[in-house]
């Protein structure tokens, strides 16, 4: 991975980070902070949560994202402490082990998965966007995944169709919203080492390495570099680009056979 460089592209803007506590979200945290932002750091995890926004700087939130109260009080809290939210990156996720072929899934599993993975990122966004509205614009950032545009025989098969629904649903928003200079986007990352993928090694080596093997850059991302993608379509840098499908995933989505 090479060296990050950071500017101060969010300077004055308030960003809202949804499962900031640990992996992707907290390196979004992290970055964010390093380019000016106020952060709301936003998180079941208390304690994990409180430690990250003290590093930062910002503000904690304990949050249920499933819960449309609790999403409520995340943005009013938000508002509160720094008037108002410019960015808003809806990133809570779970891939349970119970989430498996559809074969082997039950209902209770792929429920819950639905509610923590798409119904949550429906609630943020129908709680923000009037915010934004208010401020003249923003940056909506919804956490997909490549898996919403490939197949995969090692299935989680809930996971896939919840991040399936976050790209389609970021991309009509980005549509809908465009004109009123709110910017909706879809990250989607390919395979990042994170502790969820960090567990898959632990417990099934030989299904982690079976995703390795078709990457073309052969190595799983860092949670850094999904967060500078990140940053970048938070900033004015990405003014233009909305509605889309936001790839950064070493390659592995357009790859047939990947490099010796």
């Amino acid at each position: 991975m090479t060296k990050r460089v950071v500017s101060n592209r969010l300077e004055g803007k308030v960003a809202v980070v949804t499962g900031a506590a640990s992996g992707i979200g907290r390196a979004m945290a992290q970055r964010f902070a390093d380019e000016g932002a106020k952060v709301v750091v936003a998180d079941l995890d208390a304690t994990a949560g409180m430690v990250i926004a003290d590093g930062v700087g910002g503000h904690f939130v304990q949050t249920d994202v499933t819960s449309p109260e609790g999403v409520a009080e995340m943005f009013a809290e938000a508002v509160a402490t720094y008037g108002g939210v410019d960015i808003s990156c809806h990133n809570a996720g779970i891939s349970p082990p119970d989430d498996d072929s559809i074969l082997e899934t039950e209902l209770d599993a792929w429920r819950r998965v639905q509610e923590v993975n798409l119904t949550s990122v429906y609630l943020c966004c129908k709680a923000v966007i009037p915010l934004m509205q208010q401020r003249g614009g923003g940056s909506i950032i919804n956490t997909a995944s490549f898996v919403a545009l490939m197949g995969a025989a090692t299935s989680q098969i809930s996971y896939t169709a919840s991040k399936g629904g976050v790209l389609s649903m970021s991309r009509e928003l980005g549509v809908q919203f465009a004109r009123e200079g709110i910017r909706v986007n879809a990250l989607c990352p390919g395979p990042v080492n994170t502790p969820l993928l960090q567990e898959l090694f632990a417990k099934d080596p030989e299904r982690a390495a079976r995703r390795l093997v078709h990457i073309p850059v052969g190595r799983f991302a860092e949670p850094e570099e999904i967060a500078a993608a990140a940053a970048f379509l938070a900033s004015d840098d990405a003014s233009f680009v909305t509605a889309s499908t936001f790839l950064v995933d070493g390659g592995i989505s357009a790859a047939y056979v990947t490099p010796l």
